[in-house]
């Protein structure tokens, strides 16, 4: 069958192909995945078959403990942990690259050529920056470490000082073939995927999440390479153009520039002088009931969800809450913004997990004109994306950004905890605006509330 190898190699990658195709919309999400799981099983088994047998049972011993810590995690991670969980994955992509480009540097007997040896300082700076700038991310998102941005005047001059000495040990590498100058290069690099991610704000995530998909996908590119494996190259230099463009269209919704959100970021620092002038502000809150009661004489019903919705694990309550309003008669609609949640399309997951009917969830461009003429607008743990400061306070961090524009409603209702700021730590005047009512609470305790008002 080794004759064959490129045959499967190449069927592989039409299949990571037809996943990517797949993956690109809820209908066809399902067999996306199924396609892709095809074609790593046969890339697997196929370079499995490659490897020399001294080696065979090291292959076992890391596919069983991989299999194992995967199969786990598949069974025991909640939904509001999958941003961070995506994060940590593409941290074990980059650490991988980085051993095996050291693997390869410090084999004895084998000298690179000039080819191989700019492929191997590609692979591991790349594959280094991403490990630890997901490590970074995968802290941030899981609350292990603050979402407010590092900001010090120093932190641009570290991050070019690192790229400077990364680059200038990877040259004398390049040159010299020295040991000495890949590992300290490495080092370099290490340090570089720290000061990249920690200068960036909660409000950036989404964007990072793509970012460092991107990064992992260049990084298995580069193992492709070293390794001299057709597929993995294929397949890396796949999810890496797939990564680079999320993030460009991430970054478009944001109305802002990758290299912004890279070497600017945006945090909570600045919050309080752009989003607070320290005056006390009033609010209406009303109970559950009223806002079913609302509801449920209204004509349409646009619903904005955010990550307050995943942590309180709330869609399905709030589908069922919304069949009972459709079975009233009114039309309920749900409004994604591309970078709600913590990572690209984390809102359409959440949805698609309660079945949501594909049909009834609108992306921002789609349902922005019709807010004007939609009697409520219910915004269940959602903040940034619904803030006019992005359209009217050019102090504000998110000024420019493109918001789903629920203010235009006639009616806004507000599902959160407390009053406190959201991920990118600004305050939203849309919260005090008169025609807002705020519900406190559990959301998933003020929707079973809700729909219990509904029978009343």
């Amino acid at each position: 069958m080794s004759q064959y190898a490129d045959w499967f190699y190449l069927v592989a990658a039409i299949l990571f192909i037809l996943s990517l195709k797949g993956l690109s919309s809820p209908v066809g999400a399902r067999m996306g995945n199924l396609y892709g799981m095809i074609g790593m099983g046969i890339a697997v088994v196929i370079t499995f078959i490659h490897t020399p047998e001294t080696a065979t049972f090291m292959m076992l011993v890391a596919m069983a403990a991989g299999a194992a810590i995967g199969i786990y995690k598949a069974k025991t991670v909640e939904m509001t942990q999958m941003p961070e969980t995506v994060a940590l994955m593409h941290s074990l992509v980059g650490l991988a690259a980085v051993l095996i480009a050291i693997a390869a540097v410090n084999h004895e007997g084998i000298t690179h050529d000039a080819i191989h040896r700019f492929e191997l300082f590609i692979g591991c700076f790349v594959g280094a920056i991403t490990f630890t700038a997901s490590v970074v991310a995968y802290l941030k998102l899981a609350g292990k470490a603050g979402s407010k941005p590092l900001k010090a005047p120093w932190v641009k001059s570290v991050q070019i000082g690192l790229a400077a000495g990364m680059f200038v040990f990877g040259i004398i590498y390049f040159i010299t073939e020295s040991n000495f100058a890949f590992i300290v290069m490495t080092a370099f690099a290490l340090v570089l995927g720290y000061f990249l991610i920690a200068p960036i704000g909660g409000g950036d995530m989404p964007v990072v999440v793509s970012m460092l998909n991107s990064y992992s996908g260049w990084a298995a590119a580069g193992i492709g390479f070293t390794l001299n494996n057709s597929v993995l190259i294929i397949c890396g230099s796949l999810v890496g153009s797939s990564g680079a463009i999320l993030s460009y269209i991430m970054c478009k919704a944001m109305n802002r520039s990758l290299m912004n959100v890279i070497f600017g970021g945006m945090g909570g620092s600045d919050a309080v002088a752009s989003g607070d002038s320290g005056e006390e502000k009033t609010y209406k809150s009303g109970s559950p009931e009223d806002a079913a009661f609302l509801m449920s004489n209204a004509d349409s019903v646009v619903i904005v969800p955010g990550y307050g919705l995943a942590v309180a694990r709330a869609q399905h309550a709030l589908q069922e809450f919304a069949s009972l309003l459709e079975e009233a008669g009114v039309k309920v609609r749900y409004a994604i913004h591309p970078v709600a949640g913590r990572m690209p399309g984390h809102m359409n997951v959440l949805l698609a997990e309660a079945e949501v009917p594909y049909e009834n969830v609108m992306e921002m461009e789609e349902i922005n004109s019709d807010f004007a003429t939609t009697d409520v607008v219910l915004v269940i743990g959602a903040n940034d994306v619904v803030n006019p400061a992005a359209k009217n306070d050019p102090a504000s961090p998110i000024y420019g950004m493109p918001i789903l524009e629920a203010n235009k409603a006639r009616t806004v209702l507000v599902v959160k905890r407390s009053m406190a700021t959201g991920y990118a730590g600004l305050d939203n005047d849309l919260f005090y605006m008169d025609k807002t009512m705020m519900i406190f609470g559990d959301a998933k305790k003020v929707v079973e509330e809700m729909t219990k008002g509904l029978s009343h």
